[in-house]
């Protein structure tokens, strides 16, 4: 049974209050997971800030969507697999690729093959990459800087999926209805 408290803005601390009205604004409704996290306000905080930078990556966002989902995965999140979902398919993920990795699918474009690989393959050995993983990243065209890239897409997906995974949150409405098809 979770035993974490869920916030809603009116019954938050001011600062968890505050924070949730921004995820409001931002989101248009506020993912249940913030609604656990918004007990220590400043890990609300934090992940929003670090998303942030997703769109000063050299991946594009597609391809960041891409890692987020395969991450969430490999952590075995839910939650997280059905926002990325939602999230991607409103940032252009083409859907045979999400339903390929949400299914366990080989995925048939090879670059996003590679790319997925790599992001499992950074949080399964926790960064110790060999240098044949690297090999096969830099043979599918990606540079070192995505390599560093995926790190910081790692950290963001260790707040949320461990947070989630603690408070298990039921999966937003909202988020479901971005799945629907015409969404």
């Amino acid at each position: 049974m979770n035993s974490f408290k869920f916030h809603t803005p009116t019954d938050s601390s001011v600062q968890g209050r505050a924070i949730l009205n921004q995820v409001q604004d931002s989101y248009g409704f506020v993912p249940n997971l913030f609604a656990y996290m918004a007990e220590a306000p400043v890990t609300v905080e934090a992940y929003l800030s670090l998303t942030q930078l997703l769109d000063k990556l050299s991946l594009t966002p597609q391809q960041s969507q891409i890692v987020l989902l395969a991450i969430s995965q490999e952590n075995g999140c839910g939650f997280c697999i059905a926002a990325h979902h939602a999230i991607g398919k409103r940032k252009g993920v083409p859907e045979q690729t999400a339903s390929e990795m949400i299914a366990g699918r080989e995925i048939s474009d090879l670059k996003t093959r590679a790319l997925v690989r790599f992001a499992h393959q950074m949080v399964e050995k926790r960064g110790w990459l060999d240098e044949q993983d690297l090999s096969d990243f830099f043979a599918a065209g990606f540079e070192q800087k995505h390599v560093f890239e995926i790190i910081l897409i790692a950290a963001i997906k260790t707040l949320s999926n461990y947070s989630n995974h603690l408070t298990r949150p039921e999966i937003n409405p909202e988020l479901m209805a971005m799945l629907k098809p015409g969404k």
